[in-house]
């Protein structure tokens, strides 16, 4: 499917293209194919994306870096927008609000978030999400506003 292509779906539609070619295994750069990102499930308003920890992940201390955290929760807050965003019209995120409650281990343990959209109107979004750890332990959740691109 062309770069063109890709303009005419929905906000949904694209979601689910990105979750069918798995940007784990394309040659298109992005942030998802440089942290392993993987589209686990994609609803209107709700996704989840999931990644492998890694020893580059780490911050000094030896555990993974909080903004490895705060991009995944920025990803799936920001696609759970898009889902409900029609072609056309896209999205950027205004503000981030990240709290982190835990450290995760970079020894290849899979973090799993979850982005659930609270609101849509015509000029800005609200979502909300968490980070869980393979044993479902929090490790950190967040808010996001985003400014709705292109809209009526």
């Amino acid at each position: 499917m062309s770069t063109t292509d890709l303009t005419a779906l929905s906000g949904l539609e694209l979601m689910r293209w990105i979750q069918s070619v798995r940007p784990t295994e394309t040659d298109v750069p992005s942030i998802g194919r440089l942290l392993g990102m993987r589209f686990d499930e994609v609803e209107h308003g709700r996704l989840v994306i999931s990644l492998d920890t890694r020893p580059d992940f780490a911050n000094p201390l030896g555990t993974v870096h909080g903004g490895i955290a705060a991009t995944l929760l920025d990803s799936v807050m920001g696609c759970a927008v898009h889902t409900t965003l029609p072609a056309g019209v896209g999205y950027t995120t205004l503000e981030l609000k990240v709290n982190y409650i835990r450290a995760a281990r970079t020894d290849g343990q899979t973090l799993t978030a979850e982005g659930k959209v609270i609101h849509v109107g015509r000029s800005t979004a609200t979502a909300e999400g968490k980070v869980l750890d393979e044993q479902g332990k929090l490790i950190a959740h967040a808010t996001t506003t985003c400014l709705i691109l292109g809209g009526a």
